[in-house]
């Protein structure tokens, strides 16, 4: 245990952290207080309920929401717990920790364009086939997209989701003293008998799961409000209720734009009232956790060869997600350079750098996505880190639904509310209200990929510092933050890729006057350019990876020359530390050298 003065030391709360709380606090009820009371009051027009509720085509339009958000959700949670109970401490783990970055950095609209591309009638997968299993000379009437029930819509959240759920996971299982103890209680559950999965379940999935419910809750969220890949590759007549929402809001009549917003807060009840039901069914006392392998006790020979087949469909689901990936930035680069392509070539007959040489001539475009991501995410970052370092634990327990709140609002409610507080603010159809909105969007993200560390920082670090005379901003400045420099740079990253993915607010609070690649890449979805919106979906990619591969340079571990870590090299330090003390003994200073 600490002595009493370090202890005092490390509780007591400078007037300068006071400050600091007060003012994250200020800005998180300013922002996000002020943006969620203007989305409830536009979402409560009871003439626009009334004429929401009573058209045909919104239920229609709920039905598909339903059936890809909810079906995409459910089997994303499922997979993922499926793959970490056949990896957790197996071969297959290191994989996961090392590719899920580069999954997460391709944005949602890039996947869904490059998935179009290779699944499409015309698309590679079918060209790639035909001169083996088919004889078509002509695409085939095949509906692999927009197809009516929202199918490749839920094909495509599932396939992007998964990656997110994962990372989620390893943020929370990487955990030094996390790790440790659940491995520990695991090898416990295996030496009892248990097979492996089955010890996962019971072990280690009760612990884990109460730590990934915000993020599933997100995810159930985003999947029934989304609105920009269902633009790309969800069904068109009827859309699906977000999409619908979203065009009404966008209609110069008044009386659509609050049924717009009135269908936002049907999405709202939505989520909340699903949520809801998935939280009692995780809680409900007849709800146990088994594995899907290996029941009950360890048999050595069945067991061993079921926990094999097992893992051996673990790695190969994951192969396999991994090749989509692959085959989705092959596609995006290779349509991104070509020119003439009939069906059934696998290969264009000709290559063009058209698209590349229209994506060049807008650097505005680039220059805007760059400034905006560095800006939102840096702002997102300094606020998470003031918010973990200064506010009590209490504030931090009770205003987790509103830091959360751009999670689990449907984004076209989210953005009117965004719209409205610009508006009183004065900074609509500016820079500064779209820096505004991709902030608040990139703050939750942020604080969810930096907790894990910041929150498992080991104390006694501090005591020591303390011990040795270190005020707390020297503490912060030469010990904390740079043991916490790979959490830094990896929030920093997954708040500019959260930046560039953004569409709505980039389009609605800025009025159309600012471009970034993913309006872009949006917008000529919806055309026949298929050269320039591969070229601007690649972009989309490139971007967050280039983020994501800086951050990982920037945390890789240092190595320093053992000279400068030997006692003699850190003498000096302690000696004047203990003459800024005034230690002496026997009326001589004990900063001399022995």
């Amino acid at each position: 245990m600490a002595p009493a003065y370090l202890g005092s030391w490390c509780t007591r709360r400078p007037s300068f952290q006071g400050i600091l709380a007060a003012i994250a606090l200020a800005w998180l009820l300013a922002a996000m207080g002020g943006s969620a009371l203007w989305a409830v009051d536009a979402g409560l027009n009871r003439g626009a309920w009334h004429s929401v509720l009573n058209q045909a085509a919104v239920w229609s339009a709920l039905r598909i929401s339903l059936i890809s958000g909810l079906g995409a959700t459910v089997v994303a949670i499922a997979a993922t717990a499926w793959l970490l109970a056949h990896s957790f401490a197996q071969p297959l783990w290191n994989s996961l920790v090392r590719q899920i970055g580069l999954m997460l950095a391709l944005p949602h609209a890039a996947f869904a364009i490059g998935l179009f591309f290779l699944i499409a009638p015309s698309g590679w997968l079918l060209r790639t086939l035909s001169p083996w299993a088919t004889a078509y000379t002509a695409p085939p009437a095949w509906i692999t997209t927009q197809d009516p029930w929202g199918l490749g819509l839920a094909a495509v959240l599932v396939a992007k989701e998964l990656p997110f759920l994962l990372w989620a996971a390893t943020t929370q299982l990487r955990r030094t003293e996390v790790q440790q103890l659940w491995t520990r209680q695991w090898l416990v559950a295996r030496s009892m008998g248990y097979a492996p999965a089955t010890a996962w379940w019971r072990v280690v999935w009760p612990q884990l799961w109460p730590r990934l419910q915000w993020p599933a809750l997100a995810v159930l969220a985003y999947n029934l409000t989304v609105v920009d890949v269902a633009l790309i590759i969800g069904p068109t007549s009827p859309p699906s209720l977000a999409v619908m929402a979203w065009q009404w809001l966008q209609d110069a009549d008044l009386a659509r734009q609050a049924q717009g917003a009135a269908a936002g807060g049907l999405l709202a009840g939505v989520v909340t009232l699903v949520g809801g039901l998935g939280w009692l069914a995780a809680h409900a006392p007849w709800w146990r956790a088994r594995g899907s392998c290996g029941h009950g006790r360890w048999d050595p020979d069945h067991g061993q060869r079921a926990a094999q087949r097992c893992r051996l469909v673990a790695s190969a689901a994951w192969l396999a997600l991994i090749a989509l990936y692959i085959g989705v930035m092959l596609v995006l680069g290779m349509s991104s350079i070509a020119g003439l392509w009939a069906f059934p070539a696998l290969w264009p007959q000709s290559l063009t750098l058209a698209g590349w040489r229209a994506v060049a001539a807008s650097a505005s475009t680039l220059g805007t996505t760059l400034g905006l991501g560095l800006a939102s995410a840096s702002a997102a970052l300094v606020w998470a880190v003031t918010w973990l370092e200064c506010v009590p634990a209490h504030w931090d327990a009770r205003l987790q639904a509103l830091i959360n709140l751009p999670l689990l609002l449907p984004p076209v409610l989210w953005v009117v509310g965004m719209h409205g507080l610009a508006l009183r603010w004065g900074i609509d159809a500016t820079g500064y209200g779209v820096w505004m909105s991709h902030t608040l969007a990139a703050m939750p993200y942020v604080l969810l990929a930096l907790r894990p560390a910041y929150m498992g920082f080991d104390q006694r670090l501090r005591w020591v510092a303390a011990s040795l005379g270190q005020g707390h901003a020297r503490f912060l400045i030469r010990v904390k933050w740079p043991l916490l420099r790979a959490a830094l740079s990896a929030s920093l990253a997954v708040g500019f890729a959260v930046s560039v993915a953004q569409y709505l607010p980039t389009l609605y609070l800025g009025a159309g006057r600012l471009e970034t690649v993913t309006t872009e890449a949006v917008n000529l979805a919806a055309g026949g350019q298929r050269t320039l919106t591969a070229a601007y979906a690649w972009l989309q990619w490139l971007l967050p990876a280039l983020g994501f591969g800086l951050a990982t340079w920037a945390g890789r571990p240092r190595r320093w020359p053992a000279a400068a870590c030997s006692p003699a090299a850190l003498l000096p330090t302690v000696q004047q530390n203990h003459v800024l003390r005034g230690d002496t003994h026997g009326g001589a200073s004990t900063s001399q050298t022995p």
